[in-house]
């Protein structure tokens, strides 16, 4: 299914509830000149997208256009549907997560929903999400050690620097962000110091390749720990996930009938 459609562009900025800058910009580990924009949005379906055949999960919009990497100035967009990004967040993906935490200065869009959405991510801390964030960082390991086939290595950082410092940069992040997150029930979002400026520093080979392992691997024990920490709950709080969605959806619904009223 193509996700950037005119249509799936008109519901996505009819229904979206919360929009904000996602990516490097977001952390603190940005490099001047050298990154693009991401942003992430959510957006509430129309009825017949829910209760109907007709089916919409995200908005994907890139300057770049499809099929080329995106460079420094792009912007990457991607607007999920409320009901697949509530799907996503309680199984503790670490990307759709981020909306819960960025800073009010990174919101580019929010309504009355989305800040009723950011004031409870606390209900997604749990040990499925540490594992989740293992993961997610083990995947990157894996692109950084050739050991995940799925990932290429960016071929002009490892003539730059000896090894691909993006996979790398990610792993540590990853581990950073995830033990914060379930330690301290908040994301910290940019990422704290001195971490913050270690990881710029990773993303222009200032350290090893060694020394990211060594780093993500101390954060991956302890992900591991709090994944088995009886202080955790076992999952999100899908029950008042349930009954949140279908009051959005419902609200949602009724203001845009009485606008067409």
């Amino acid at each position: 299914m193509r996700h950037s459609t005119d249509e799936f562009a008109r519901l996505a900025e009819r229904g979206t509830i919360l929009r904000c800058q996602v990516g490097s910009g977001v952390h603190g580990t940005a490099i001047s000149g050298q990154d693009d924009r991401d942003e992430m949005g959510i957006c509430v379906e129309p009825p017949e997208y829910v209760a109907g055949l007709r089916r919409f999960e995200q908005y994907i919009f890139r300057t770049a256009g499809e099929g080329r990497r995106s460079g420094p100035g792009d912007l990457d967009l991607v607007v999920y549907a409320l009901r697949k990004w509530m799907r996503l967040a309680l199984a503790g993906n670490p990307t759709v997560l981020l909306p819960l935490y960025v800073p009010e200065a990174e919101i580019t869009h929010c309504t009355d929903l989305g800040r009723e959405l950011r004031a409870e991510g606390h209900r997604f801390v749990s040990r499925d999400a540490a594992r989740r964030f293992r993961g997610y960082l083990r995947s990157q390991r894996g692109g950084l050690t050739g050991e995940n086939t799925r990932h290429v290595n960016r071929p002009e950082l490892v003539a730059a620097y000896g090894f691909d410092t993006k996979y790398a940069y990610h792993m540590v992040r990853l581990g950073v962000q995830g033990v914060g997150l379930l330690e301290t029930g908040h994301m910290p979002v940019p990422v704290p110091e001195p971490w913050r400026t270690w990881l710029r520093d990773l993303r222009q080979g200032r350290h090893t390749r060694e020394e990211a392992l060594e780093a993500a691997a101390d954060l991956e024990a302890r992900l591991t720990e709090l994944s088995e920490s009886p202080d955790l709950p076992e999952r999100a709080d899908s029950t008042w996930a349930n009954a949140w969605l279908v009051t959005a959806h419902e609200r949602t619904w009724q203001e845009w009938a009485a606008a067409a009223a």
